[in-house]
């Protein structure tokens, strides 16, 4: 099976430029939904609000999210730059900024990993040719130490405060709106930031401790479902199984289980980063879901973690049941509605050389698994 994830995308226009570069990203993602998968069932079975709670093995759940998986983007990320060195120095480079932040650093590792591997690229082509004859391992090993170790020191003082800061500054402008009753526009800043596994950080650092604070006071809370309602990524998926590149339509039903059932909304990631418009669909079916919730006032008594149907219906208060399921399914009626023009109802081109190779293999891999 062909390892390379990377999308071929012809043309050069802005619409080209903007699909290699999501397809990039997800690049580095598809390889590793395995790890996401282990992750979100350790996640979903052991935390206290799971299936099984389990206090010493949910001690997993932290190292996992914050540094295996960041470090294993870096990994891909610099592989995909300059194969098995760039690899092991896109690593090295991610924990930099694994160091620098207390939130998870998806998006500082895929800045880490291909910047990392690039630098030890440059420098690879400088001393090939200046290098003596007998020497090449030892100039090989010392410039990617040097260069590992340099921009892993990049990531704490630098990058890693950086995206913090952008972190924060995305939580900061959710909670405004949600302070401002604009609640449905909280989508078009939500599902973008979830897309950039941003999720955890304005779901738990923002959304989860203001709904909190609204329990105590009216026994349920809106903002529990801002960025957990699972409608939009299901009908983003509905809209690849039966519309989207002839490649990915398989691994769509194992997403489904996933994502909806298990609630690793990760899962759906990559499938937007592929094809950047999409971001409408899950815009439209968040916004839509809150609108629903709004009108029929729905809320759920905590955070539903992970965020499935199940973990749904587990926190929705007596006599709850109708708000709750309206905003799911006309989230998800929405997103699939959407989705399904943005791909041209499957009547365009076939576009599977848009999709990454091996992707639909990779995903397929993980059919019984469940996320958080």
């Amino acid at each position: 099976m062909s390892t390379d994830y990377t999308p071929t995308v012809t043309g050069t226009g802005v619409r080209a430029k903007i699909q290699r570069f999501g397809g990039y990203l997800a690049g580095m993602i598809m390889p590793n939904i395995g790890a996401f998968i282990a992750w979100g069932l350790i996640t979903a079975l052991f935390i206290p609000t799971g299936w099984l709670p389990n206090e010493s093995l949910a001690a997993l759940v932290g190292p996992m999210i914050t540094t295996l998986l960041p470090v294993l983007i870096g990994y891909t990320g610099g592989r995909m730059v300059h194969g098995q060195r760039g690899a092991v120095v896109g690593a090295v480079a991610t924990m930099g900024v694994v160091v620098g932040a207390e939130n998870p650093m998806f998006l500082g590792a895929m800045i880490m990993g291909p910047l990392a591997a690039f630098l030890l690229k440059l420098i690879d082509g400088f001393t090939s040719e200046r290098t003596k004859a007998g020497f090449e391992m030892l100039v090989d090993n010392f410039t990617a130490g040097i260069a590992g170790g340099a921009m892993a020191l990049l990531g704490v003082w630098g990058v890693g405060p950086i995206v913090s800061a952008v972190t924060t500054a995305a939580g900061n402008a959710v909670g405004w709106l949600v302070e401002s009753n604009l609640l449905p526009l909280a989508s078009i800043l939500i599902e973008p930031a979830k897309v950039l596994f941003l999720n955890n950080a304005i779901n738990h650092g923002v959304l989860t401790p203001l709904g909190a604070n609204e329990v105590t006071q009216f026994g349920k809370s809106i903002l529990f479902m801002l960025e957990s309602n699972p409608g939009p990524g299901l009908g983003l998926l509905l809209a690849y199984l039966f519309f989207g590149p002839r490649a990915l339509r398989p691994s769509a039903p194992a997403a489904i289980i996933i994502h909806f059932l298990g609630g690793i909304h990760e899962i759906y990631f990559p499938y937007v980063l592929m094809k950047p418009r999409l971001i409408l669909a899950v815009i439209a079916g968040g916004a839509t879901g809150i609108l629903v919730f709004i009108m029929t006032g729905a809320g759920l008594v905590s955070a539903a973690s992970p965020g499935s149907i199940f973990a749904y219906l587990a926190v929705t208060p007596k006599g709850g049941w109708f708000g709750v399921l309206a905003g799911i399914f006309a989230a998800t009626a929405v997103s699939f509605a959407v989705a399904s023009v943005l791909l041209g109802f499957g009547r365009g081109k076939d576009d599977s050389q848009e999709a990454p190779e091996g992707a639909s293999a990779q995903t397929q891999t993980a059919p019984a698994v469940k996320e958080a």
